[in-house]
């Protein structure tokens, strides 16, 4: 490979490049989104149409993505969807295989199934282990891979892992959760490394503690409430559309540099917390 070492002058034809319309601009891209009927999925999903992509929203056949899919058509995405039960053997395999039967293609891939269960180390089964494991580690290995098999091919693409601040930090009851979604993480180093020289940038995002339907309970018990606003600096739940930015920086040509990274959104609580209240 030979190396250009000459420096970029700034031209004014760059100037149009850097507007934000043009650096996080995904026209003519197919993306797909797991786990996309839920309350962070859906707006990830919407997020990539509103970009330009043409967004394959994938959720269990027993899970509706009609919202979402409404929602995007209205506002003037482009859409579609293929139903998957991920825990499937051969349910990733499944699912790229029908984009590309369908788009010819799949540049960016978001993994944001999962699922969760608190229970105390002592109460785990085995089956709790498999079911969290395979969703949230095993699924995402099978579905990337499968993907760039095809990204290698039309010239390199995105995937982003949604990971979660329990990566970072140890949280009581959700061991299982935890360790996978750390797992999924070093993931993103790995295939970053291996799919490097295909063009495929591969990172995990890592939510803070978000406002979903399914998180409500928790911002719903003022005991828990209160000690993660006192540790969060925003002093806040974050709320779904919050992560849409940086999805849109790892998926797109703004993000042209990033690869291999774990990237927290999470109201400043891994920065630390003040001595003193406001």
């Amino acid at each position: 490979m030979t190396l250009d070492t000459n420096p970029r002058q700034l031209a004014a034809d760059d100037v149009a490049r850097l507007r934000p319309g043009t650096l996080f601009d995904l026209s003519g891209r197919v993306a797909v989104v797991t786990g996309a009927g839920g309350g962070l999925g859906s707006w990830l999903a919407a997020g990539l149409a509103a970009a330009g992509a043409h967004v394959v929203l994938s959720d269990h056949p027993h899970a509706s993505v009609d919202g979402p899919l409404a929602a995007i058509a209205e506002g003037g995405g482009s859409a579609d969807a293929l139903a998957e039960d991920l825990l499937d053997d051969d349910a990733p395999q499944r699912l790229i295989d029908g984009v590309l039967e369908r788009h010819g293609r799949v540049d960016v891939i978001v993994n944001n199934a999962g699922i969760n269960r608190r229970e105390p180390i002592f109460e785990v089964s085995r089956e709790s282990w498999d079911t969290i494991g395979a969703l949230t580690l095993r699924v995402p290995f099978d579905l990337s891979r499968a993907g760039a098999v095809s990204m290698a091919r039309t010239g390199g693409g995105s995937i982003v892992h949604i990971g979660s601040l329990n990566t970072a930090i140890g949280l009581q009851g959700v061991s299982v959760y935890g360790a996978h979604k750390a797992g999924l993480c070093q993931l993103a180093k790995s295939m970053s490394i291996e799919w490097a020289h295909h063009d495929i940038r591969v990172n995990a995002l890592c939510p803070g503690f978000m406002l979903t339907p399914l998180s409500k309970p928790l911002w719903d018990d003022r005991e828990r409430c209160d000690w993660i606003l006192e540790r969060s600096l925003l002093r806040r739940p974050g709320q779904p559309d919050e992560l849409v930015g940086m999805c849109l920086l790892l998926a797109s040509d703004a993000g042209s540099f990033i690869t291999g990274q774990t990237v927290y959104v999470d109201g400043g609580w891994l920065a630390g917390t003040p001595w003193t209240k406001p």
